[in-house]
């Protein structure tokens, strides 16, 4: 049976973790679940300070967890092969393009167990932190939950956004904190506040509502597709319109993608047309046509020629 906390805020998340720490009623597995950049890392990171504190009052606990400095701490993240390379998740700048799809490996989750097999040296526990852990796969999945059946001092959390492509028997193991995404209301809101306050996006309605619908409810996506967007080309922008103009054009615009934009350029334009084309159309295989683009650029098939036969694809469609 899932322990599932419905968390409505962050205030009621900390109100909850700080009870869990003062009536010492720390379970062994926790996932902290939501949107991306809402908070879940920050909080996870906070909570472990504060067990940390309740048993040797170090204060500069959090600083060194944050710092992936502390002894009794150990996070893993997905990893990536480059260039033959095993190279972490936060190592990778934003270009994917060379790069295969990021993982969580078994040889990580080893060397969990090769962790919780020494003695703790500062804490009474060990704490181990598994960054988006739905990028676990079969092999690791299997693992960990292995290590989950057995009892140790370990206090595992996993941050995911994805909590659907995480094993049940994992999930059962965990207690579930819930992180609620901002409504389409607050994530305007939070712009308006924030430093792309006077940015020209906030007098165009329809790309606005189209970006904040893409990110989620997630204030910290909404800013990274921003960045994103603003770093498109304005010709090809205006080329992203339908009706598709002649065959040669499409043509010319696939080259143009796949030559200016890098990957998660090109993953933000089709997600962006994916929200637009459906409101224009209401037009199901549009929609999904667009995607089978993203999933062959993501699975290393070669750009280019996933645009120019999407994009074929959709003009037949539109005839």
């Amino acid at each position: 049976m899932i322990n599932f906390m419905n968390i409505t805020c962050e205030n009621e998340i900390n109100l909850t973790l700080d009870r869990i720490i003062k009536e010492n009623v720390i379970s062994n597995a926790y996932i902290f679940y939501g949107p991306e950049h809402v908070g879940k890392k920050e909080t996870a990171l906070r909570f472990i300070a504060g067990i940390i504190k309740t048993n040797n009052l170090d204060s500069e606990a959090y600083q060194k967890i944050k710092d992936n400095n502390y002894p009794d701490y150990l996070k893993i993240e997905p990893t990536y092969i480059s260039k033959g390379n095993i190279v972490n998740q936060s190592e990778i700048d934003n270009d994917k393009n060379q790069i295969t799809k990021a993982l969580i490996r078994v040889e990580q989750i080893r060397n969990i167990n090769v962790f919780l097999s020494k003695k703790s040296i500062q804490s009474t526990k060990k704490f181990i932190l598994i960054e988006n852990a739905h990028l676990l796969n079969e092999a690791s999945s299997n693992c960990l939950l292995k290590t989950l059946e057995e009892p140790t001092n370990g206090v595992f959390i996993l941050l995911t956004s994805r909590l659907n492509l995480l094993i049940d028997t994992i999930i059962s193991r965990c207690q579930i904190i819930r992180f609620k995404p901002y409504s389409d209301q607050k994530l305007k809101q939070f712009l308006e506040k924030s430093k792309y306050k006077s940015n020209d996006l906030l007098s165009n309605s329809e790309v606005l509502e189209n970006l904040i619908f893409i990110s989620n409810g997630s204030p910290g996506k909404l800013l990274n597709n921003i960045e994103i967007w603003d770093q498109i080309p304005e010709d090809i922008k205006q080329e992203i319109v339908l009706p598709l103009k002649s065959y040669a054009n499409i043509l010319f615009l696939a080259n143009n993608i796949t030559s200016q934009l890098d990957l998660n350029q090109q993953e933000l334009l089709l997600n962006f047309m994916q929200r637009k084309w459906w409101a224009d159309t209401r037009n199901k295989k549009i929609v999904e046509i667009l995607e089978s683009i993203k999933e062959n650029i993501n699975s290393n098939v070669q750009p280019r020629i996933s645009w120019e036969v999407g994009l074929l694809k959709i003009k037949f469609e539109e005839s």
